[in-house]
């Protein structure tokens, strides 16, 4: 047991504090054998990343804002760990103001951030990780979406409309990254309490329409999340291609 990804070295984006997706993630694939590699936007982030991981070798700066940044960051992972065998993409972000109300109060500077940050940082470090040659042949990418990129969830607004434009990237860049040997996958989690779920407005009801609606009656945990991910980042999952992955008890097919 536990060596699904043994001797793969994955790096990891998105890690804000012990109760992120991403950390769930982490978790499973480390339990699965994995090295990881860890990156942070800010020095504030960095201070949380660093109560959870103790390798600060391992931590890497990296703004998926900043082209700069992220070819800077890049060529820092290259240069210590060599190639990778995957990338853990979760990184989302809108305005809280993006968050409530009506879509038609998005205005427009929002709407620019929010795709941005959601989901073209994805094509964004694709292509550096191609061009830099950062990742091994093969290789997995995955990232994190939720099921408001098909329903209207209330106060999702913006992120709900993000997290529809990620998950189309997904599928061109599965086309595009399959001559690098690369595939591209997203896990679409249920809903669960994160310091980005806090900053929607109403987050209660979200969560509490999620449980609901669940076959079980229970919430999807981080670690169920994270197994997707490191069947995903595994040899297993070679022929899963441009998916989209529910991993949310059911929720979605209601």
């Amino acid at each position: 047991m536990g060596n699904l990804l043994e001797g793969k070295t994955i790096l990891v984006m998105g890690v804000a504090n012990k109760r992120s997706i991403a950390w769930g993630c982490a978790q499973q694939m480390l339990d699965q054998g994995a090295n990881l590699v860890f990156t942070y936007q800010n020095e504030r982030l960095k201070k949380s990343l660093g109560k959870l991981i103790d390798d600060e070798n391992s931590l890497v700066e990296c703004d998926v804002a900043s082209d700069a940044s992220i070819e800077a960051a890049f060529t820092t992972v290259k240069e210590r760990f060599g190639q990778v065998d995957g990338l853990v993409h979760a990184i989302a972000f809108a305005p809280k103001e993006a968050l409530e109300g009506d879509i038609m109060d998005v205005n427009r500077d929002a709407y620019a951030m929010a795709q941005d940050i959601s989901a073209y940082s994805l094509i964004a470090v694709s292509k550096y990780a191609a061009e830099l040659e950062l990742l091994k042949n093969p290789a997995s990418i995955v990232t994190l979406s939720y099921f408001g990129s098909e329903r209207a969830i209330p106060n999702y607004n913006m992120m709900g409309v993000a997290k529809a434009s990620l998950e189309a990237s997904v599928r061109y860049l599965a086309r595009d990254m399959a001559k690098f040997g690369v595939r591209v996958n997203a896990v679409s989690a249920g809903a669960i309490k994160t310091l980005a779920v806090t900053g929607i407005k109403g987050h209660s009801d979200l969560l509490n329409m999620s449980e609901e609606r669940t076959v079980d009656g229970h919430s999807v945990t981080q670690l169920e999340v994270g197994g997707a991910c490191a069947f995903l980042m595994s040899d297993l999952a070679t022929g899963v291609v441009g998916d989209t992955i529910y991993v949310d008890k059911g929720v979605h097919l209601i």
